[in-house]
């Protein structure tokens, strides 16, 4: 069994510690080691290799959002995952521009960021639900502005099916199980998929499914 590779970055060093000794408890998941800021970041990731980095946004000297994109520069593989206390928008999203594939606030569920890392070591983006909303609410403002569904209607009929599926939170493996086609197929038409709606990455999908009625979320009172 393949384990998840993974370094935690944060300038607290106690819960640096407690991080460790979560993540550690499941098998999947092998701490490589820590930094306390952006810099020692660069250094560890460049000696250690990791699949995932735990990242905090916050931090004295070099900042979260400047090591990433230097990690994202130097080694693109690596996924990062941003582990932060903020859930204004804002910062949300200058992670992902930053190029971070998660982002997961620090008052979360032991076991979601055990999830969370898991998902993002396979190269799928990762929101915690409590900022979910109040990113697709704010990326809902932003299409009402714009000619969204002609941009939709330029899918071909394969890439519709895709788009469903990928919105539907259906992973590469099961779509390509699903329409009986090879995951780089998948893969390919995602790529097509995003070009075409001018979208970065899958949490822009569900947003952009939201808005033009592909999926629909539960309204609760």
């Amino acid at each position: 069994m393949k384990q998840i590779n993974v370094v935690i970055v944060d300038d607290h060093t106690i819960l640096r510690q407690g991080l460790r000794k979560l993540l550690e408890e499941d098998k999947k998941i092998n701490v490589l080691g820590e930094a306390g800021d952006g810099r020692e970041a660069l250094e560890k990731v460049a000696v250690l290799s990791p699949d995932v980095v735990l990242m905090d946004i916050s931090m004295s000297g070099m900042n979260g959002l400047e090591a990433i994109k230097q990690i994202k520069r130097r080694y693109p593989k690596v996924k990062v995952l941003v582990l932060s206390m903020h859930k204004n928008e804002e910062y949300i999203y200058q992670a992902f521009k930053s190029r971070a594939i998660g982002y997961i606030v620090k008052d979360s569920a032991a076991q979601d960021v055990v999830n969370a890392i898991k998902i993002v070591s396979r190269g799928e983006s990762y929101l915690s639900p409590c900022i979910s909303k109040i990113v697709i609410d704010d990326y809902i403002r932003f299409l009402r502005q714009s000619d969204y569904n002609t941009l939709y209607e330029s899918l071909t009929e394969r890439e519709r099916e895709i788009f469903q599926l990928l919105a539907e939170g259906k992973r590469n493996q099961e779509i390509a199980k699903t329409l009986h086609i090879s995951i780089k197929t998948v893969e390919t038409h995602r790529s097509h998929i995003l070009k075409k709606l001018h979208l970065s990455n899958l949490a822009e999908i569900v947003k952009y499914a939201i808005e033009i009625g592909v999926i629909v979320t539960e309204v609760t009172s």
